[in-house]
């Protein structure tokens, strides 16, 4: 559930960089989800490093 909310929001993030029908629209989306899964894993390890 968490994923599909993650890469919708990545679709949305690479369509304002990337066309949705170029080749690379796929790859770009992907990095971009990369991206956010690494802000959120990094954003929960700075909130548990805090208690």
């Amino acid at each position: 559930m968490w994923v599909r909310a993650i890469l919708v929001v990545a679709g949305a993030l690479a369509a304002l960089v990337v066309a949705r029908d170029a080749p690379n629209f796929l790859v770009v989306e992907a990095m971009v989800a990369v991206v956010l899964i690494a802000a959120v894993v990094g954003l929960l390890a700075l909130l548990n490093r805090r208690r």
